[in-house]
């Protein structure tokens, strides 16, 4: 059962999309280590067909289970664009070339929410890298550093950015590891057991 946000509470904040996620769109280019990156909102006719071939890379399939025809990565991303804008389902730019998907969401908003001690504007993020050659090599920790900072400079409200990666998917752990994040726990999840990383805003210039 999802998370209902009220009625109420939405129409306080008119285009409440933009507000929930302190306007991602605008969130604008980074400079990492590898490039100039950019997380850019999904858009169904451009992106779809792109996102659905990574959803059925058979190394991504058991872990975001969106492999199979190309309507149910659609009915996914459209749950997201259609929503309240609590999660944003963004293609990740690099030097101008899309090669990851991520998610970037309302943790302390999300089902999530029930299975660690969330607390108000935790952002979460799912990510996956698209090409098979851009995997093993240190790009997805470097490129998880610069977007969980990048949350942290343009979520001021924002006190910890959150992942939970399924346990058996070591080389993902692996990442947020070296990204800076902490393991914090490890928690059930709807059809998966997690490791619950935590990137704290006080512990990003130690870690």
């Amino acid at each position: 059962m999802d998370l209902q946000l009220p009625a109420e509470f939405l129409a306080l904040f008119a285009g409440g999309t933009g507000y929930l996620l302190d306007q991602l769109h605008t969130w604008g280019p980074v400079l990492t280590p590898v490039g100039s990156f950019q997380l850019q909102p999904a858009r169904i006719e451009e992106d779809l067909p792109l996102i659905h071939r990574w959803m059925n890379d058979p190394a991504v399939a058991p872990f975001w289970e969106l492999a199979g025809p190309r309507n149910r990565t659609e009915d996914h991303l459209r749950a997201q664009l259609d929503g309240d804008g609590r999660s944003v389902p963004c293609l990740g730019v690099l030097d101008g070339t899309p090669m990851s998907y991520w998610e970037i969401y309302r943790a302390d908003l999300d089902p999530l929410a029930r299975h660690y001690p969330a607390r108000p504007h935790d952002t979460g993020i799912h990510v996956l890298v698209g090409a098979a050659t851009d995997r093993g090599r240190g790009l997805g920790s470097g490129l998880l550093r610069a977007v969980a900072d990048l949350v942290l400079d343009r979520r001021p409200a924002c006190a910890r950015v959150v992942a939970e990666p399924d346990l058996r998917n070591t080389p993902s752990v692996a990442a947020f590891l070296s990204a800076g994040f902490r393991f914090a726990d490890e928690v059930d999840l709807p059809g998966k057991r997690a490791a619950l990383m935590i990137r704290d805003r006080v512990l990003r210039d130690v870690l």
